[in-house]
């Protein structure tokens, strides 16, 4: 019996998308602020500080980052697992985040980093800023 091909995470994709992503964020001008941050209300994948908004909005960017990484995008984008319950739950860590440091000066964005990681192939990496 086939597993759906995104049911059954391979050991090590996470991690190494998540390490994929961080180095394409620092590329990007991004700081780099928290990494598997947890609380009461769960885990944030990444936190990071963006710079390059204080021209356009007058403040740099908090980023509350979610890394979706899958061997294969046949069936869907990794992206789209970040459903409405998944943002409900980042907003809220997000939320818990702010909550216990002096963020007020800061805009907050949610990004979504999507990773494709096809066996022989190159990552594929769409950065999704303000994804919702």
């Amino acid at each position: 019996m086939r597993l759906w091909p995104f049911r059954h995470a391979v050991k090590g994709v996470g991690a190494r998308g998540e390490k994929l992503a961080r180095r394409h964020l620092k590329r990007q001008g991004m700081k780099i602020l928290a990494e598997n941050y947890r609380c009461p209300v769960g885990e944030a994948d990444l936190i990071a500080l963006d710079p390059g908004t204080r021209k356009v909005l007058g403040s740099e960017s908090l980023v509350f980052v979610e890394v979706k990484t899958r061997r294969r995008d046949d069936y869907t984008s990794p992206a789209s697992a970040v459903n409405a319950e998944k943002q409900r739950r980042i907003r809220k860590i997000a939320e818990y985040y702010c909550s216990s440091r002096p963020t007020d000066r800061y805009c907050i964005r949610y990004d979504i980093v999507s990773i494709v990681l096809p066996d022989g192939g190159e990552p594929r990496i769409e950065h999704l800023p303000d994804a919702f």
